[in-house]
């Protein structure tokens, strides 16, 4: 063989050697992303904000919907509703702000089309802003229907002027979410991400709804 040939057989073995190691090099990083992908997290449904998020000037708005001023709210079944809002490689989202709205024990919202200006004992609105962990909590009502609606809490996620999610949250088991105009456009798995499941506790009824953002 001469030395041209010789050279040239070097070259490609080099050639090949590189390339090879290159893919050995490049495999983590690609398995890595591979990896990531299997296991996002599905995003949250996005449902309508509805015609009742309220428009009436409120003293407060903090996280205990069942104390408004000095009113204390005692009909309906007391409930916490916990949750954490994470993006879709599950990291908390944090500082993200928690909205959330719903109708009292008698199918009335804190909005002037549905309870007009009598006064409400039930705070009906509240918002959080999430720590490094995500998590936000609130003091309510297990949600009850009303006519043409099952039970649900509206929930809004906002991240400093960003608008992340608007939504709303129903109780898992309920007969009438599959036939509810909004719900029913949905499949059975999307419907399940907005059902949370209320249990008896120590603190009485509790539920954890996580939500997941594009953030």
């Amino acid at each position: 063989m001469s030395h041209l040939s010789q050279h040239r057989t070097l070259s490609r073995r080099s050639v090949l050697q590189i390339s090879q190691g290159a893919a050995l090099i490049a495999l983590p990083s690609v398995l890595t992303s591979f990896a990531q992908a299997q296991t996002a997290l599905r995003l949250t449904p996005s449902q309508s904000e509805g015609p009742f998020y309220p428009d009436q000037q409120m003293q407060e708005a903090d996280a205990d919907l069942l104390r408004y001023g000095n009113q204390t709210y005692s009909a309906g079944q007391a409930a916490w509703v916990r949750g954490q809002i994470t993006d879709v490689q599950g990291k908390p989202v944090s500082g993200a702000m928690v909205e959330i709205w719903q109708c009292d024990h008698e199918g009335q919202y804190r909005h002037s089309r549905s309870s007009g200006a009598a006064p409400m004992a039930f705070q009906g609105f509240g918002k959080v802003q999430v720590g490094a962990d995500g998590r936000y909590a609130f003091r309510t009502i297990k949600p009850v229907p009303y006519p043409g609606r099952p039970p649900h809490i509206h929930y809004k996620i906002k991240l400093g002027s960003r608008e992340l999610l608007t939504t709303q949250m129903y109780v898992a088991g309920d007969t009438a979410n599959a036939r509810d105009f909004l719900t029913r456009r949905l499949s059975a798995s999307e419907r399940g991400l907005l059902e949370a499941s209320f249990t008896r506790g120590a603190e009485g009824w509790q539920a954890e709804f996580g939500l997941v953002v594009q953030a």
